[in-house]
């Protein structure tokens, strides 16, 4: 994996100071004696911070504050995604698809009624199915079914009043959180890789060309409300998009998101995390239904690095997204779609943030019309050919496509932390942010 660190060479030591980041990342961590899994969301720090705040699991009581260290452990500690106050503390790593007594789990372990990839594969390639129809008998009915069981083992439902934290460098992996109708929850300083779908489904209408479809997310945000994803890391591991191969043409998808918000979600901020090297990054809002979304997906995107993604970082419908101060490092156009999606009714305002364009990759490139109107972008820095300047990412995107988007999104952001100058984030924001942080 790259590190996005090279453009920091720009900055002078004056920049270092002023950016407060030449103190050891420890320190810098918010929270004071307070325990770590004991601590909430800044007033103001973004629309989690709306309302009632979001606080997480401290109020807990001591017989529900758990340490966990593999999948039937936290998954005792989450007890259904209840209600009750809760904080637990990931030690180490977790594997999602293992089974009750630890033992690893294969792909094989969750097939049944005769599924098998090669059958697949053969039944519904479009030279005997066709194109006009989505898969459906006997083997469809089959992967569905070895896909539930997948489901049932590795996406457990996150609770109402829940803080998940890590303890020094914890990871989950193979492990879809499913933060499903809930509100107050707060997830912090961990690793997650690689949720990985053993049956993606293949629909030869999605697109042009068609698609392979996935079902799992490393973190799922599902009509749920104050929710706070900060100080993690992101990735696919030793398993990432680009090595998957291609069936009919296609790259046969096997994750989704990394972190995705949708079906009416609202209040949340997701800041100083780490999303590299992986496709469908961060969706929020799935559908264009205005009767689930309208007036929701309310979210502040800020301090992250996206390193090596080829798109939805975010892609919005609906809500009003403040982006800032975040970092893209973007090598190279081989497969880069996009940055920004504007779709259906979004609001995006994007502010201060940085770009490392290199091969290939225009600033005409950052911003995706997906049928939505507008996008307020201002204060951005970009680094292509050796050189760094401001850039008027909206000016770049009308300059190339039609429609023309307008730059008036209807609202301004008052719920955020201090907005650095652009030129500090490719110092301080590489520096401080993702797991392992915070202590």
């Amino acid at each position: 994996m790259r590190t996005p660190l090279r453009a920091a060479a720009v900055l002078t030591s004056a920049a270092c100071a002023a950016a407060l980041v030449c103190v050891p990342p420890a320190t810098a961590s918010a929270g004071g004696d307070v325990p770590l899994g004991r601590r909430t969301l800044p007033a103001g720090d973004g629309w989690a911070s709306a309302t009632t705040g979001t606080t997480g699991g401290s109020a807990a009581d001591a017989a529900h504050v758990f340490t966990v260290r593999d999948r039937s452990g936290l998954l005792a500690a989450l007890n259904g995604g209840d209600a009750t106050p809760k904080i637990i503390y990931v030690k180490g790593a977790v594997d999602g698809n293992t089974g009750d007594t630890g033992a690893p789990l294969t792909c094989a372990d969750y097939a049944v009624n005769g599924y098998t990839l090669p059958a697949y594969l053969a039944a519904y390639d479009p030279a005997v199915w066709g194109r006009d129809a989505e898969p459906s008998g006997p083997l469809e009915d089959a992967r569905a079914a070895s896909a539930a069981r997948q489901t049932a083992r590795i996406k457990p439902k996150v609770g109402s009043n829940t803080t998940i934290v890590g303890l020094g460098h914890a990871t989950i992996k193979g492990l879809n959180l499913h933060v499903d109708k809930a509100d107050n929850v707060i997830i912090r300083n961990i690793t997650f890789q690689d949720a990985y779908d053993c049956f993606p489904q293949w629909d030869p209408t999605d697109g042009d060309e068609g698609n392979w479809n996935s079902l799992y997310d490393n973190i799922s945000v599902t009509g749920s409300t104050h929710v706070w994803a900060d100080h993690n890391s992101f990735d696919d591991g030793t398993n990432p998009d680009t090595a998957q191969p291609l069936y009919f043409g296609r790259p046969y998808q096997v994750h989704d998101g990394e972190l995705d918000i949708t079906n009416g979600s609202d209040l949340a901020t997701v800041s100083w995390n780490r999303f590299a090297d992986h496709d469908k990054t961060m969706l929020i809002g799935s559908t264009n239904n205005p009767a689930t979304d309208t007036g929701k997906l309310n979210v502040t995107v800020h301090h992250n690095v996206f390193d090596t993604i080829l798109q939805r970082a975010p892609r919005v419908r609906f809500g009003q997204v403040h982006v800032y101060n975040n970092y893209y490092d973007i090598p190279s156009g081989a497969g880069y779609v996009y940055s920004l999606g504007v779709g259906v009714q979004s609001k995006i305002y994007a502010e201060n943030d940085y770009y490392r364009l290199g091969a290939g990759v225009t600033a005409d490139q950052i911003i995706y019309n997906w049928g939505g109107t507008a996008i307020h972008t201002a204060g951005t820095l970009v680094t292509a050919g050796g050189r760094t300047r401001p850039v008027d990412m909206l000016a770049a995107h009308n300059a190339t496509h039609d429609p023309d988007l307008s730059g008036d999104v209807g609202w301004t952001p008052t719920l955020h932390t201090k907005v650095d100058p652009a030129i500090l984030v490719p110092v301080k924001v590489p520096l401080l942010a993702g797991a392992g942080r915070l202590h």
